[in-house]
């Protein structure tokens, strides 16, 4: 069989396929080693993205870029320093011509703010302590009465599946080993919450009785019931909804 004959079969093709590859791969990293002792791609600029409570100096600070980092040097170690922030769950670095880094952030979100020692603190859904400073920032969150991770977990799952419900809590503690109890400032009222404050102004919050273990979403089941009593001006006290399939309410 000819030279050229041989180039015809399927192996012979795999590995001039493989060689080709090999070949390109050996440019790029040639071009990208060059490309790296070039002034023009010196970083220049750090754009960041996605920060609401974590300041972007702390950001700049963890990523300890300096004017010798080529934008082609490898970003996976400045990703690991912003990664380590308690306040974060997620980055990612990208480049973008001809010198500057865009960090996106995604934040670790608070839920509650429970008193400590020295004032109210932040804490996520998973009963970590965040680094945000309530005085300097301004967190609309529901008051929990302690570091109960049972509490915290239903805080944060409420905040995800029902926001309107969520936007409403003033606080949340434990009635007994099995039950729950919310208050919430009433449907279409102005809400006060804001940190240092533990309850709305007399009248302007309600109960909301629940059993552990309730699914979030059945917290829904007040709405119909609150548009009911505000139709006939009947001012409720407190929403139980600790029975299958049904809403108490208990009048003031």
């Amino acid at each position: 069989m000819t030279f050229p004959g041989r180039l015809k079969k399927p192996g012979w093709k795999m590995l001039g396929g493989i060689f080709l590859v090999a070949v390109i791969m050996a440019a790029a990293w040639g071009v990208r080693t060059a490309a790296r002792q070039m002034a023009f791609f010196r970083v220049r600029s750090v754009e960041i993205r996605g920060v609401r409570y974590l300041q972007p100096n702390e950001v700049l600070s963890r990523l300890k870029v300096d004017t010798l980092m080529s934008l082609w040097d490898d970003l996976e170690p400045l990703r690991e320093r912003v990664r380590h922030h308690p306040q974060v769950t997620g980055v990612t670095i990208t480049r973008r011509l001809p010198g500057t880094l865009v960090v996106t952030i995604e934040e670790n979100q608070p839920v509650a703010l429970i008193q400590g020692a020295t004032g109210l603190v932040p804490y996520d859904s998973l009963g970590h302590v965040l680094p945000i400073d309530p005085a300097r920032t301004n967190l609309d969150l529901p008051i929990v009465a302690t570091s109960d991770p049972v509490l915290l977990k239903l805080v944060g799952a409420i905040r995800y599946a029902v926001p309107r419900v969520f936007s409403r809590i003033e606080e949340v503690r434990r009635s007994g080993r099995d039950e729950i109890v919310l208050t919430l400032s009433r449907s279409g009222a102005q809400s006060p919450r804001a940190v240092g404050d533990t309850a709305a102004p007399h009248g302007g919050t309600m109960k909301v009785r629940i059993p552990l273990g309730l699914s979030v979403e059945r917290l829904a089941d007040i709405f119909p019931v609150e548009n009911d009593l505000a139709r006939r001006q009947v001012h409720v006290g407190e929403l139980d909804l600790r029975y299958r399939d049904q809403v108490i309410a208990r009048l003031q």
